[in-house]
């Protein structure tokens, strides 16, 4: 309102918090909670190619998010607030109607919000926590998409077991990131860190070449991923049609997410970005790999842990690698990388014909765990950040 002072600048642990409910509202819900509902909107009669469908509306929707978050360069902390409110409304509306037209529009609408959640926590977070010398805390910012992805796996476990309409899930899953929504918005609306908008100078161009091989490796992650991402439990109860056993899969792959980021910051703080990001696109390949060689619950699994265990690593180091090398101009990268990002994942669902198990996924896997070595390799090559400082500082043991 008019004449409001912004509210004091939040310490370390709460830009922490914020961010992490921020990122679990965003990515847990906006971009993936369709992953664990895709086997119960299945039994209602959604076929998997319509599903293919809805998962890349949501990608795109991300992917010109993204292209919006580079071209005009909101302020980080108006994006974030934003975005969020319409996660929670365009959440709970997919649950009121059961139009696929509207589907798609809806999950559109979806991956638009969630991209500039991401792109604005990130931006507010690492820079409020670095100029604070809270760098560690990143991990607990990023560790949101894994508890988003953990929560809603949990809610389609239990509406699959319980035998719960599916969208009644969606319903709730839109009024948990209502409450995320209101929860953070006062925060959001501290001015501590000044608006990155059109005065942003540009990178310079003796960094071109590195940023755009960044954008390009970011774009191949992007696409590495998705498959598995996408469509893992529904690989699940191909094998197995019983709620209570592949319902458990998503939670598992959130969780490995959550804890990652927060184990890597601990126990790999003084590893590059670059190289943690090479190293977590490895074992992603192994993951990728693993179902569409050997179809079982127990490849399945192995997936989830190995996927869920890497991508958000990947992630965080990939943006805290942008941060350091682009300074001032980190906003309008993290999004360029973010837009590549999603074009990769936008066009991963679509190699995939018919069921998604046998030889519909070998190739495609097969393809997108060679990329992701590509990527590993190009990554590893990278000079490391010019201010190692900006990108994690280390866990200060005397501030908890």
């Amino acid at each position: 309102m008019a004449g409001m002072t912004a509210p004091p600048s939040p310490g370390g642990w709460r830009i922490a918090a914020i961010g992490l409910l921020g990122l679990a509202a965003a990515m847990g819900i906006g971009r993936f909670a369709f992953t664990p509902l895709l086997p119960l909107m299945q039994q209602q009669g959604l076929t998997f190619i319509e599903g293919g469908w809805l998962a890349s509306a949501n990608y795109l929707g991300y992917l010109i998010g993204a292209l919006l978050s580079a071209a005009i360069t909101p302020a980080p902390q108006r994006a974030a607030r934003w975005g969020l409110a319409g996660v929670a409304v365009l959440t709970v509306a997919t649950g009121l109607t059961h139009s696929f037209p509207a589907w798609l529009l809806l999950r559109f609408g979806a991956g638009v919000a969630s991209a500039f959640v991401l792109v604005g926590i990130a931006a507010w977070a690492l820079a409020a926590l670095s100029r604070l010398q809270r760098g560690a805390l990143a991990g607990v910012v990023f560790a949101g998409v894994g508890v988003g992805i953990a929560l809603a796996g949990l809610v389609g476990l239990v509406a699959g077991v319980r035998q719960v309409a599916p969208d009644r899930a969606w319903i709730a899953l839109g009024a948990i990131a209502a409450i995320v929504c209101v929860v953070s918005w006062p925060s959001l609306r501290a001015a501590d860190v000044p608006s990155a908008g059109a005065h942003v100078p540009p990178p310079a161009a003796r960094g071109d070449g590195l940023q755009w091989r960044l954008i390009l490796c970011y774009g191949a992650f992007g696409f590495g991923y998705i498959v598995p991402a996408t469509f893992l439990p529904a690989f699940a109860r191909q094998l197995i049609d019983d709620a209570a056993v592949f319902g458990w899969v998503w939670p598992a792959f959130g969780a490995a997410a959550a804890l990652s980021t927060w184990l890597s910051t601990r126990w790999a703080g003084q590893v590059a970005p670059h190289r943690l990001w090479a190293g977590s696109q490895l074992v992603m390949a192994v993951g990728v790999l693993a179902p569409a060689l050997a179809p079982s619950l127990a490849s399945t699994l192995l997936s989830a842990l190995c996927i869920g265990g890497t991508f958000m690593v990947a992630t965080m180091a990939g943006l805290q690698h942008a941060r350091a090398s682009a300074g001032a101009a980190a906003p309008r990268l993290i999004a360029a990388m973010t837009a590549a990002f999603a074009i990769g994942q936008l066009i991963g669902p679509l190699t995939i014909r018919g069921s998604a198990t046998g030889a519909a996924i070998m190739w495609p896997s097969a393809l997108a765990a060679l990329v992701l070595l590509t990527s590993s390799a190009a990554l590893w090559r990278l000079p490391a950040p010019r201010s190692p400082a900006t990108v994690s500082d280390p866990p200060n043991r005397s501030r908890g």
